[in-house]
């Protein structure tokens, strides 16, 4: 990691359990926005997360911003 311009960027199909209300938290909360999905929710978190630990690697920073300012209607691919 780190090379930048050398990476591809991929998807991976990630299996995880969840504890039942905050699975249902996520629910309701796709549910009132319909801008978002699981999918955009789970990668918004993790990167949410991994910046607030101090990872700095540039694709991370970009989900995070993403996730902070991508406006509803607008479809990132």
């Amino acid at each position: 990691m780190g090379e930048g311009a050398d990476l591809i960027a991929t998807q991976v199909s990630v299996e995880n359990q969840f504890p039942e209300d905050l699975f249902l938290a996520m629910v309701g909360f796709i549910s009132a926005h319909p801008e978002w999905d699981q999918y955009r929710l789970m990668q918004s978190a993790v990167a949410g997360f991994l910046f607030q630990q101090g990872c700095k690697e540039p694709a991370v920073v970009q989900h995070y911003l993403n996730g902070l300012f991508q406006r509803p209607g607008i479809i990132k691919a």
